[in-house]
């Protein structure tokens, strides 16, 4: 058994699956999000979707974070990771405008007070403006906070987003053929709208980032913030406190940077939305397909392929730091890393050989690096191989 399956939780979701499958599947079974007629306006040439996602347990090391700095700021970050959450598997069909968004959060009110409340609900509100500099419109329609100390033990950030598009615009991962090409789109770095470095660490597999880079410390003196219920062998088995410093590998200019494991663990997830915008504006026809590679990292495309194909990933990028950080502390194999994180790749694109360079460049006009990772074939069943430094993995 896995160190995230000891710890209660489930790269794959198979139980959430199993709940859901005698649910209607929406109009494209195969779309990264669900897809509805229209509901709200009653014509055949629009669809409705509605997406609820949220930060995941990255809160935990954010209030940790602040408890030990005494920098609220950093739930700003939590803030985007919620929307970006939702955002992102949005533009996986297609979707990047005119888009409502409605928070949820939950909170323990003895220990997260309103100054948080505040620095995530006007997070929300400064992205959204943010994101209107691309022409990506958000509109925050409010939400529900609640105080429910007797469920969450901390805060849960979560919400949901709704949008109404031309059924014609979509999305749905039909066009996927053998013969195409993948695009991945790297989730670190340092993107033109990004004010700092992101280790690309998403808001996937934090439970076990948590827990495997931290150490005893935060076990003894933060009781709130993990399932009690634990064995102590998987709670908080790392090496590292938040503050403990880390210098990154020179960058393109020559300079090193100077940062701590607190940061990598809690950089904000990336949006791709304004690559995806130029894109799905400009060239929507030679999209065959995108995945956000968000829960169950590299295999999430598994999930989403229209046919029984077999995809191969030989060229993905190295792992950024923070990844190899994990895995150090962890010990966990290449087969574990690449089910549960993403890697340094969030974004995938599905397109004809030819259009790659296309793809690549809108991506570099950002400073988002991009490249071939590999292709799809065809075969007798759904398969994903990934081969990483000689060592070859079969999904």
């Amino acid at each position: 058994m896995s160190l995230y399956d000891k710890r209660g939780v489930s790269a794959q979701k198979e139980e959430v699956h199993a709940a859901t499958k005698q649910l209607y599947q929406g109009l494209f079974p195969n779309a990264f999000c669900k897809v509805y007629p229209d509901y709200l306006g009653h014509d055949d040439a629009f669809v409705n979707v509605m997406h609820a996602d949220g930060a995941g347990t990255k809160s935990i090391l954010a209030y940790l974070y602040w408890k030990e700095t005494g920098n609220v700021s950093v739930w700003k970050g939590i803030a985007q990771d919620a929307i970006v959450m939702n955002l992102d598997d949005l533009l996986c069909v297609g979707i990047y405008d005119n888009i409502v968004f409605n928070s949820t959060i939950d909170r323990n009110k003895k220990l997260i007070p309103g100054e948080v409340l505040e620095k995530i609900i006007n997070g929300s509100q400064e992205l959204f403006d943010q994101l209107k500099n691309f022409g990506v419109h958000i509109h925050f329609l409010g939400g529900e906070t609640a105080d429910v100390g007797d469920v969450v033990r901390t805060v849960a950030v979560n919400g949901t987003m709704t949008c109404r598009w031309p059924k014609n615009k979509i999305i749905s991962n039909e066009k996927i053929k053998p013969g195409d090409v993948i695009v991945g789109l790297a989730s670190y770095g340092q993107a033109t709208y990004e004010t700092g470095y992101n280790s690309g660490i998403g808001s996937n597999g934090l439970t076990s980032a948590r827990h495997d880079v931290l150490n005893k410390f935060y076990a003894e003196y933060y009781k709130e913030s993990f399932d009690n219920s634990l064995p102590a062998e998987v709670v908080y088995i790392g090496n590292n406190k938040l503050t403990t410093e880390y210098s990154l590998p020179a960058n393109k200019g020559g300079e090193s940077i100077n940062t701590n494991i607190g940061k990598l663990l809690l950089s904000p997830t990336r949006t791709y939305a304004p690559v995806l915008k130029q894109l799905l504006e400009n060239h929507f026809d030679k999209i065959h397909g995108l995945i956000h590679c968000s829960g169950g990292g590299q295999t999430k495309c598994l999930k989403y392929l229209p046919g029984n194909f077999k995809i191969i990933k030989d060229n993905l990028f190295k792992a950024p730091p923070v990844f190899t950080i994990i895995q150090e502390n962890s010990g966990s194999n290449n087969r574990e890393m690449y089910e549960v994180f993403n890697m340094g790749c969030r974004l995938e694109i599905y397109c004809d050989p030819a259009d790659a360079p296309l793809m690549i460049q809108a991506a570099n006009v950002f400073n988002i690096e991009a490249q071939v990772i590999g292709r799809v074939e065809a075969a007798n069943k759904k398969e994903l191989v990934i081969t990483i430094q000689g060592e070859r993995i079969v999904y």
